[in-house]
């Protein structure tokens, strides 16, 4: 058979195949029911106070995030406030069910009903962690903490706890206020913060920079970190936080915190999680940890002369 004629065969079995009676189906519009849009209120929403870019946010979470979508069976989704102040409205209005944040921005949250339920262990620091006062190394003009009086500073954000209340405590210690610097800033826009309090100093925009230790490490392959002093740290404060927002389902937030507690550097695979997260450890948690911290706001007056 030569192939023209095979071609026409098979283009007229094609056709009979076409002709063939299709069975009817009969649709009964009365029956209607409205589709759940995807990715709306399935998912519980986790998110990561954006004291970094929201590329580095999510790069330090999303295994976590996966992780726990496989230990758990539970669907979550992670979520980027631009703002300290954004993230606290939308915990609010019931729009973030899992915050991990400092501890200063906690203890706005517990007044909204949110309860601690985990914390974690950093490398450098175990669970508690410090701020730090950063200069740049050729201003001759500053060599103690006495020498910022009069100088202009940025701090990361009014609700920064290693980025503002940590170096401004230690500011209080040695008899500094806001009232003695010339000016007082903070970092704008979306995320990023820390790494923009750095490169404000290291640019000379200001002279003294308030940040959470470990944020040089951050910024290690975007500036010359030899031009970058730190000229003081604060105490260490206890560290960063996962608290459930008001109305969170129990059930669900033993869950994820036992999954969480699960975590172990001995394992190959949790050891990738938690490395990417910057921890080594998650533990325990409860409301009371976090009382130094509302001692330390009280004895910067913050409802006062610090905002």
């Amino acid at each position: 058979m030569t192939f023209a004629r095979l071609l026409i065969l098979l283009l007229l079995f094609s056709m009979a195949a076409c002709t063939e009676p299709e069975s009817v189906v009969t649709v009964d519009m009365s029956k209607v029911e409205s589709a759940a849009q995807l990715g709306t209120t399935s998912a519980i929403t986790y998110a990561y106070l954006p004291q970094y870019s929201h590329s580095v946010s999510f790069e330090r979470h999303r295994r976590v995030l996966e992780y726990l979508r496989h230990k758990t069976g539970l669907s979550l989704r992670q979520v980027f406030p631009n703002t300290f102040a954004e993230h606290i409205k939308m915990v609010e209005r019931g729009e973030i069910d899992i915050s991990f944040t400092n501890p200063f921005v906690y203890i706005s949250l517990a007044r909204l009903g949110s309860e601690a339920f985990a914390r974690i262990v950093e490398p450098d620091g175990g669970a508690n962690f410090q701020g730090q006062i950063i200069v740049r190394v050729d201003n001759p003009a500053i060599n103690s903490l006495e020498d910022c009086r009069g100088k202009r500073i940025i701090a990361v954000d009014p609700n920064s706890a290693g980025g503002f209340l940590y170096p401004f405590g230690l500011f209080f210690d040695h008899g500094i206020t806001q009232k003695d610097f010339q000016e007082v800033a903070f970092a704008t826009g979306a995320g990023g913060r820390q790494e923009a309090v750095v490169l404000a100093v290291y640019t000379g925009a200001y002279d003294v920079g308030t940040i959470r230790k470990g944020t040089l490490d951050v910024v290690r392959d975007k500036i010359d970190l030899e031009q970058i002093r730190v000229l003081a740290e604060s105490r260490p404060y206890p560290g960063w936080v996962y608290s459930v927002r008001k109305g969170f389902d129990p059930a669900t937030k033993d869950k994820i915190t036992q999954a969480l507690l699960d975590l172990s550097m001995s394992r190959r695979e949790d050891a990738t999680v938690l490395a990417a997260a910057g921890m080594i450890d998650i533990i325990s948690a409860r409301d009371e940890d976090y009382e130094p911290i509302r001692s330390l706001i009280r004895r910067l007056n913050l409802n006062g002369d610090f905002q």
